[in-house]
């Protein structure tokens, strides 16, 4: 639906970036911000939303979300409140060449939803090999360089990717794991694999390559985005960083705030991910770390189809659907950890937006009208129906959530409205 101009009064604006926290009427214009609290001149004939008792904020950003389908997928993004997208380049073929960047600008652009921020691919065909044109992918759209889940383990390569990232001002974004230490690993190496007979994966494949990456970092000034972190030892190697002033940034799965390798249980492929599920040590570690704000959140979304997890444990694909279950699982976490309402919004708008330099997060005047208006006291149980994404893999089915979205706004239009009831 296209609006000119839209007001949303009566709900409770939450603005982290900015500060706000009030019951303030938002006002739309052209795509953008207009005005918050008093309307602007001008603005008669607006249309307006009530939304009392609800909680209006930044559209969600996310920094890691697979998009087999992109209709699909971006109507989940869109149903979860999530208005930014960030696409790892281990697409099919990989994002390397800007002609494949383009295309996939142009056709989320034709979906209409929510906005696609493409990662690029770091090395030809993410082979570990010859590194991309870094600048040439820069400038058909993408806001960072990545191999995905794919390794590079020649260190050299990975010392000039970062000479050449900081030649041009862009950034990495790296998934620590050692290849070699994780080799065909599923679970971590802990009571739970051993007694299972599941092979291992331990947190020093974590470690080892984070120091590695670091000491690069150290070398070169390079801009690194850490992602997706998993061990308690990778927390103080990272503070440590960032006391010395390095350029470092880091996220953690929504899943690794909530689930440890206890929930595995008797072989639930559900609770497959990489990295894996750790021990209650490293969850607890992760969940402070990101009430102090070291970590930014995303929700590694991953549809799989039931093939790919109706299999044994060690077969499974790994990874879990979550566009449609980051806001209510952040709640979940923040509540537990008995924060504020803003700062678990932070965590899952301004944060991600710095990390990617995009203009998304806020809701200052001038701000594109990016938009998630949620209930916080919403109940609902979670099952196959309740998700717009093909994928259905999740190991919270079942399970009651609270806090969901009642409608989403894209650059001043509104893409999502759920229906009451």
């Amino acid at each position: 639906m296209s609006i000119e101009k839209l007001s949303l009064r009566n709900g409770r604006l939450i603005d982290p970036k900015n500060g706000i926290d009030d019951k303030l009427d938002l006002h739309l214009a052209n795509g953008q911000v207009a005005a918050i609290g008093n309307a602007p001149d001008g603005f008669s004939g607006a249309r307006s939303i009530d939304v009392s008792g609800q909680v209006i904020c930044p559209g969600l950003v996310d920094l890691a979300a697979r998009l087999p389908d992109l209709d699909s997928e971006l109507a989940a993004a869109v149903a979860g409140g999530v208005t930014s997208v960030a696409c790892p380049p281990d697409t099919r073929p990989p994002l390397d060449e800007p002609g494949l960047v383009e295309r996939l600008v142009r056709r989320c652009a034709d979906v209409g939803l929510a906005r696609v921020l493409p990662l690029g691919a770091l090395t030809v065909g993410l082979k570990g090999e010859a590194l991309t044109e870094l600048n040439s992918l820069a400038r058909a759209g993408c806001v960072t360089f990545s191999q995905g889940n794919v390794p590079i383990t020649d260190n050299l390569v990975l010392l000039r990717a970062m000479q050449y990232a900081t030649s041009f001002g862009l950034t990495l974004r790296l998934h620590p794991q050692d290849a070699y230490l994780a080799h065909d690993g599923v679970a971590h190496d802990g009571e739970v694999a051993s007694r299972l007979g599941l092979p291992a994966i331990p947190a020093a494949a974590e470690t080892v390559a984070l120091a590695t990456a670091l000491e690069l970092v150290r070398a070169t000034g390079a801009k690194v985005h850490f992602a997706r972190l998993s061990a308690a030892a990778s927390l103080d190697m990272l503070r440590r960083a960032r006391s010395e002033g390095l350029a470092v940034s880091c996220d953690v799965g929504v899943h690794h705030l909530h689930l440890t390798d206890m929930d595995i249980g008797y072989f639930d492929s559900a609770a497959r991910f990489d990295p894996p599920l750790r021990s209650q040590r490293d969850r607890a570690a992760l969940s402070a770390a990101a009430a102090e704000g070291l970590l930014a959140i995303c929700s590694d979304h991953t549809p799989i189809d039931e093939d790919g997890k109706q299999v044994p444990f060690g077969e499974a694909a790994a990874g879990a659907t979550s566009l449609e279950l980051l806001l209510p699982l952040t709640l979940k976490w923040a509540a537990a950890e008995k924060l504020p309402l803003s700062t678990a919004l932070a965590r899952i708008t301004c944060d991600p937006a710095a990390i990617l330099g995009c203009a998304a997060g806020h809701l200052a005047v001038g701000a594109p009208a990016d938009i998630c208006i949620f209930d916080p006291e919403a109940i609902w149980e979670l099952s196959p129906g309740q998700l717009v994404s093909q994928g259905k893999n999740t190991p919270f089915m079942g399970c009651g959530m609270q806090g969901r979205v009642s409608t989403t706004i894209v650059g001043g239009r509104v893409v999502f409205s759920r229906q009451p009831g």
